[in-house]
């Protein structure tokens, strides 16, 4: 499956809801949050995820109410354990 990023403010989201979304499981939209990594200060984040595709993605970030600044697809020089 394809491997997104996405960039975005935090929202009103605090560090443990970000430890709990990366804890859920695969959504209906066929999307799993692989890691976030984020900047409380600036307030804002990007998410590593296993999507089929970028509208998944979308659809993911829109049940919690993200807006995502951008979405893109990318590859990695080594294997990420799901």
């Amino acid at each position: 499956m394809p491997t997104y990023i996405d960039f975005h403010s935090m929202g009103q989201f605090n560090e443990a809801d970000l430890q709990k979304f990366q804890q859920e499981p695969r959504d209906e939209h066929g999307v799993k949050t692989l890691n976030i990594f984020y900047d409380v200060e600036s307030g804002m984040m990007f998410c590593l995820l296993d999507a089929p595709d970028k509208k998944a993605v979308e659809l993911h970030q829109s049940k919690i109410r993200i807006k995502c600044d951008w979405i893109t697809q990318i590859k990695m020089t080594g294997d990420y354990q799901v």
